[in-house]
């Protein structure tokens, strides 16, 4: 029974400690997102800027952000974003699309863009944050 209810234990620390991480992880996306701001909007209200609105960014085909005149790179680039696409892309963005227009030399550190995305991808198309 002691080993029972210690495995349970066990369970729900890590399971509550998961949860806190990830918190934590959408709390210092959030504050790297600040680096984004002058460029991107995301959330309810959000409108494009010099660059295009973020919301629903995960699973968005890259250049269709409505409104937004994207580069012929961007457009045509056949990028589905999602995690790997977006970590890799923001590494080094125009590495990644060459011929885009976004001016930014990217996120180098591994845990920022893993926060990043963790922020970045909690939201829907409409701006509210996934349930």
């Amino acid at each position: 029974m002691k080993k029972l209810t210690f495995g349970a234990l066990m369970i729900f620390t890590v399971t509550a400690t998961a949860s806190t991480a990830m918190a934590q992880d959408v709390a210092a996306g959030k504050s790297s997102f600040n680096k984004c701001l002058a460029c991107h909007a995301i959330g309810e209200g959000a409108k494009n800027k010099v660059g295009p609105e973020l919301n629903g960014l995960d699973g968005r085909h890259s250049g269709t952000a409505p409104d937004y005149n994207y580069s012929d790179a961007n457009k045509n680039s056949g990028i589905t974003w999602g995690e790997a696409q977006f970590k890799d892309y923001i590494k080094d963005p125009k590495a990644k699309i060459p011929g885009t227009k976004m001016a930014f030399a990217g996120v180098k550190n591994e845990t920022e863009i893993n926060n990043l995305w963790a922020y970045v991808s909690q939201f829907d198309k409409d701006g509210k944050i996934k349930q």
